[in-house]
């Protein structure tokens, strides 16, 4: 119920410019109602982590005729060639639940599941437009793209494009976005509810007022003191794959008036990220720093040991997760390795000039150059060569084609190590975003540690706790953003006019 006293710069203020934030902005939107979205950043560093993700969307689909639903112009070529097969909700939240061993949230999971294929046809109808992700998720096989581990569509220009089109949608819409302008502290009345935010802007600090506030500004994955608090020892040393923004502002300002922490605050997404990129991410390079192909290579330490199955899983079910793996080896360095049979296999990233490897004829020059230790590398690679057993490679499905006898193993997709020349990249720990954050109920609505919910706040993104534990499904992130963001919008528009 909003107070009658105050003077309301907006009906609903979205703390945030990511996907969850412009998704939240866009449905308080279709409401009629005046939409505020503050951007902390300066406007050429606006989008959070979304402009560096690579912009693939997981969701629930049976088939191609879905699949048309969203990507309608597809062409008569294309159709001939695509083989996207289906993803069924049960097996949406089955894999949710594996890859987080059973922890994620039900209901929210359930939430996620259920409402991804309306909310990405609801975005397409905002104007998102998607393409196949031909070169990031499917491999050719006699003539067919194939498309493997739930993923078959990204937004158009990835992370970056999906941004931008968002922007553009909500300027379309007249939706008023601040630049530069950071959340520092929500304002509470007297009854307990949320009626506006302190910000500081280009001119000094100020009041805003809003009947709804939602925050959307993802997690603490760029705060080095959060990370080493709450992640543990090394954390504060890893790269950050995105913004430098993401500092755990809007989490800490919930807390502070009594908002209930929730979720997995020791996790995190991590990846295996260039050995030379920056501090923090790169807006020319975007998300081009990761090396993601490792499942068809070996993965090495500075000693020249493996400690990680390549191939446990497809890499949307382990990249998360082995990028804090490299943070606990010699220098937090790790080293992909590849030989001809499979360098075709490689991702775009492998071939950008911006990128630390080598290439050698045999296996000792190969460590030379990448600082491994030579005997050792050869010790590892002999071991492996001789573990691995016959059967039939292919990339697309679970091959079973695996190593014996050594530890840890290779699941599948274990061809032997043997065809020079050899290339080697080298990589650290780079973190995407936190696992930990706020609870929130059905409505998006942040709960209080009484398990009530604070009048007028709302929340969705990376700053949600509860969906993500120990580990993550690929373009999963994405999929809640749009969810939970579209949830809080709507809840925060419904409430505003009551």
């Amino acid at each position: 119920m909003a107070d009658s006293n105050v003077a309301y710069d907006a009906d609903v203020i979205v703390v945030g410019a990511g996907n969850a934030a412009l998704s939240a902005a866009l449905a308080a939107n279709e409401a009629g109602l005046k939409v505020i979205v503050l951007e902390k950043a300066p406007e050429h560093d606006r989008g959070g982590n979304t402009y560096f993700t690579g912009g693939a969307i997981r969701f629930s689909y049976k088939g191609i005729d879905d699949v048309l639903k969203l990507v309608p112009d597809m062409s008569e070529a294309e159709l001939d060639v695509i083989e996207v097969g289906t993803y069924p909700e049960s097996k949406y939240f089955e894999d949710l639940m594996r890859v987080t061993e059973g922890m994620s949230d039900q209901e929210m999971a359930n939430y996620l599941v259920r409402d991804s294929f309306p909310t990405m046809q609801w975005m397409t109808k905002q104007g998102v437009r998607l393409v196949p992700s031909w070169s990031h998720q499917a491999f050719k096989i006699d003539g067919k793209f194939r498309f493997w581990g739930g993923l078959c569509l990204e937004a158009v220009g990835g992370g970056k494009g999906l941004s931008d089109q968002l922007f553009e949608i909500a300027l379309k819409k007249e939706i008023a976005v601040h630049y530069a302008t950071a959340a520092t502290k929500l304002l509470v009345n007297q009854s307990g509810a949320v009626e506006g935010v302190t910000v500081k802007g280009p001119d000094g600090y100020r009041n805003l007022y809003a009947k709804s506030i939602v925050l959307a500004a993802g997690g603490f994955e760029a705060n080095a003191e959060m990370r080493a608090r709450y992640l543990g020892a090394g954390w504060d040393l890893a790269k950050v794959r995105g913004v430098r923004y993401n500092t755990g502002d809007a989490i800490n300002m919930a807390l502070d008036i009594g908002a209930q922490s929730f979720g997995h605050w020791q996790g995190c997404h991590a990846v295996a990220w260039d050995l030379n990129a920056p501090p923090f991410g790169n807006r020319s390079i975007t998300d081009l720093y990761q090396k993601h192909s490792y499942p068809f290579g070996l993965i090495v330490n500075a000693n020249g040991e493996r400690f990680v199955d390549e191939g446990a899983d497809f890499r949307n079910y382990t990249y998360a997760k082995y990028g804090k793996q490299i943070l606990t080896q010699p220098q937090r360095v790790a080293y992909q390795l590849f030989d001809q049979k499979t360098l075709h296999l490689l991702r775009e990233e492998y071939r950008i000039k911006e990128v630390t490897m080598a290439e050698a004829d045999t296996i000792e020059d190969l460590a030379e150059m990448l600082d491994i230790d030579p005997e050792g590398l050869a010790a590892t690679v002999m071991e492996y060569n001789a573990a691995v057993q016959p059967g039939e490679y292919n990339p697309t499905v679970l091959d079973g084609v695996h190593t014996e006898g050594i530890e840890p193993a290779k699941s599948n997709w274990a061809l032997p190590f043997d065809s020079p020349p050899y290339q080697g990249f080298g990589v650290t720990c780079g973190i995407t975003f936190t696992f930990g954050g706020l609870r929130i109920n059905q409505r998006g609505q942040v709960m209080d540690t009484s398990e009530e919910p604070i009048k007028g706040l709302y929340a969705a993104g990376e700053m949600v706790g509860g969906l993500f534990y120990n580990n993550y499904a690929g373009g999963a992130g994405l999929m809640a953003g749009s969810v939970f963001g579209k949830l809080a919008g709507t809840s925060a528009a419904v409430d505003a006019q009551a």
